[in-house]
């Protein structure tokens, strides 16, 4: 399962989304999720989908790596759907379990957040996979240069976050190394009740907390070493700049959005 977890991954490449400045990507991000979150019915979820299924195959990213990364969520995204199935209202009633309602209303509220909660999660996942850390650090902190106005410690975070995705692996791999110890010292992860499997996890989380803390402590010294005063008086290896694949990307974004507001309409 930690194997499945492909957050903070990221897949080079050469294609058009990898190409794009990574302003334009954190931006259309944001646009992609506002279109997700105005669809009000199928027709504007079909869009979004559609609009996601050409990113992803313009991206060249392999079919198999989204669906894995799926995976982990999957208990998240069905436990939503249960219960957008059994407390949503409806007039057309399908069945009555236990007092509780089965409408048609809820089957279509229930389906509707499952494939919302997967468009995010996918939509979201491709952002990682086709911008390294770095990039993602340099436009994140050129779209927050305004707030360095009012002292804002903008290098800081976008450092922060920078180091947060790229030992995210790390930590996974750790984790998964930790147990395979642990399983081959005789500890059992998967059988006796739900006290059980809690306790069992302390000899992972342990050494887990151990080697993270001893990991921080490594990257600050280093950085530390390396006369790391933050952003101040920092230049970039390579400055940013909009092409125009940039423009074309926020015009499909505009489309997007005017789309689903008339997919709306028209439901």
């Amino acid at each position: 399962m930690l194997k499945d977890i492909t957050l903070g991954q990221y897949f080079p490449g050469d294609s058009y989304i990898h190409r794009l400045d990574p302003r334009t990507k954190l931006l259309m991000v944001v646009v992609y999720i506002v279109a997700l979150f105005m669809a009000s019915n199928w027709l504007a979820y079909g869009l979004v989908a559609l609009f996601l299924a050409a990113c992803i195959k313009i991206s060249m990213i392999p079919l198999k790596a989204i669906t894995r990364g799926m995976k982990p969520v999957l208990v998240i995204v069905v436990f939503t759907g249960v219960l957008n199935l059994f407390f949503t209202p409806g007039t057309h009633e399908i069945v009555n379990i236990f007092g509780f309602s089965l409408t048609w209303e809820a089957v279509e509220r229930a389906v509707q957040m499952i494939l919302r909660i997967m468009l995010l999660i996918t939509g979201t996942f491709l952002l990682t996979y086709t911008t390294s850390p770095i990039a993602l650090t340099d436009g994140l902190e050129r779209l927050l240069d305004p707030l360095k106005a009012i002292k804002f410690p903008v290098h800081e975070l976008s450092m922060m976050m920078c180091i947060a995705l790229r030992f995210i692996p790390t930590l996974i791999e750790e984790t998964d190394k930790i147990m395979s110890a642990q399983k081959a010292r005789g500890a059992d992860f998967e059988s006796g009740s739900l006290m059980d499997r809690a306790k069992a996890l302390i000899p992972i989380l342990v050494p887990l907390f151990i080697s993270a803390f001893r990991r921080a402590d490594e990257l600050a010294t280093a950085m530390e070493c390396r006369c790391y005063q933050g952003g101040e008086g920092r230049t970039k290896l390579k400055q940013l700049h909009y092409t125009q694949l940039d423009f074309t990307a926020y015009a499909i974004g505009a489309v997007l959005i005017l789309g689903v507001l008339a997919a709306g309409r028209i439901g």
